[in-house]
């Protein structure tokens, strides 16, 4: 709400006049006002079928780790083996995504993303054959490494857009409040599906149906070439921009910054599991935590139908400030009442710090390094949240689950840290 306020202009009050007035009926638009930029959006041609596609694709992202976790759990009654062979598959998916950006980037994204979905394909058909034949369980590791050919089509989607609205700053911007509402719904869907499976149906189902959507999100996404960004085989050698974008020093405090805020997404869902289970209902987990996303989605949207104001990175600093503010009320939540009301709000302070930095890394980024720096930035988000939730495992464990909430707040204060401490390298 102070961001909603803030935003809208400041217009001198008008003084009073003796001559009357006629009534003006004005229409009542309040209702449309805010969809009014995302139906601006969707009428590029094509852009309505890449997102859906993306869509399609986007989901089983989500459902992966919970359904390699879930399976291997059930079938070989070991939650160590599960996580130990879940964060394999992520430290080398965080790994080649950087490097598969590179190539979009350099090749196209049908080129690259067709022959990576086609590698991840198989890495998990392997994995699936392995626990259905109790194969040994170092071939569970192999399998996960093998199946690290996720091609980021959220990075993609984003590159579209960019591509599309160069020369809009605005619409670029309620693109990107777009995508990270679609990056929330992915998240409060995706696992959701992905326990159903596993549990309702067999073991497997989760990361069959998983790898299922994502082969055909991506080949449908890769048909829509009308929308696709021109590649850029050759790289320009001058103004430095053939570095890598970790070599940037503003791309480089994007990084840090999204380091630390996927370490306050990982802990707090940790810490929001043990705080409602010590509340007596651990069954309400699932929706507690949809609460935050829900919150994340609603100021997207909201973000994105309101006027682009101030320079990118004061709107990044800010996010980032209203986010490490928004942890402090968790610490004092009493019961699930309270922690409802906490995580919407802390949920709405997420989004603005995702969207403007998603800005920053566009208005930073040559075109020819743009996918490239996308999956940079959320390679570091997703490493915070590995590491995130491993700190508030500890946190919870040796402090209590009314405790949890430190560790969240802490790496909110990281990132606030690093976002300000940035601040003349992100103005360039």
């Amino acid at each position: 709400m102070i961001l909603f306020l803030a935003s809208r202009p400041v217009v001198p009050r008008p003084r009073p006049s003796h001559r009357p007035r006629p009534t003006v009926r004005r229409p009542r638009q309040a209702r449309g006002a805010l969809l009014t930029p995302y139906r601006r959006l969707f009428t590029a041609p094509g852009s309505l079928a890449f997102t859906l596609a993306g869509l399609l694709g986007r989901l089983p992202g989500s459902m992966l780790a919970v359904s390699m976790v879930l399976m291997i759990a059930l079938t070989r009654d070991s939650y160590a083996l599960a996580g130990a062979v879940s964060a394999t598959g992520i430290a080398v998916t965080a790994a080649a995504q950087p490097l598969l950006g590179r190539l979009v980037d350099r090749h196209g994204q049908a080129k690259v993303a067709v022959p990576a979905v086609a590698v991840f394909a198989a890495g998990a058909t392997a994995m699936l054959l392995c626990v259905h034949y109790d194969a040994p369980a170092w071939t569970l590791f192999v399998c996960a490494a093998g199946s690290s050919g996720m091609p980021g089509l959220g990075a993609m989607t984003r590159a579209r857009w960019a591509a599309i609205y160069a020369d809009d700053a605005a619409a670029r911007h309620t693109a990107n409040s777009f995508e990270q509402v679609v990056d929330e719904l992915c998240f409060m869907l995706g696992p959701a599906l992905a326990m159903v499976l596993c549990t309702a149906a067999f073991p497997e189902a989760g990361l069959l149906t998983a790898t299922a959507l994502l082969v055909l999100g991506t080949l449908l996404f890769a048909t829509q070439r009308a929308t696709e960004p021109a590649p850029h085989p050759r790289e320009p050698r001058t103004d430095g921009e053939d570095r890598s974008p970790l070599r940037h020093p503003g791309l480089r405090a994007v990084a840090v910054t999204f380091l630390a805020t996927g370490a306050v997404f990982g802990s707090m869902e940790v810490a929001t599991v043990a705080a409602v289970e010590s509340y007596g209902d651990g069954s309400a987990s699932g929706v507690i935590l949809a609460l935050q996303a829900g919150g994340s989605c609603l100021a997207g949207l909201v973000l994105g139908a309101l006027p682009v104001r101030g320079s990118a990175t004061a709107r990044f600093i800010a996010g980032v400030a209203a986010m490490a503010v928004a942890m402090l009320p968790l610490l004092a939540a009493d019961g699930l009442g309270s922690l409802a009301v906490c995580l919407v709000l802390a949920g709405m302070a997420t989004a603005p710090t995702m969207i403007n930095g998603m800005t920053l890394v566009q208005r930073l980024t040559p075109a020819a390094r743009l996918t490239e720096s996308i999956t940079t930035a959320y390679t570091g988000l997703l490493i915070g949240i590995s590491a995130g939730a491993a700190a508030g495992g500890w946190s919870v464990e040796h402090f209590g689950p009314t405790n949890g909430y430190a560790t969240p707040a802490i790496a909110a204060a990281l990132a606030l840290t690093a976002a300000v401490a940035g601040t003349r390298k992100l103005q360039g």
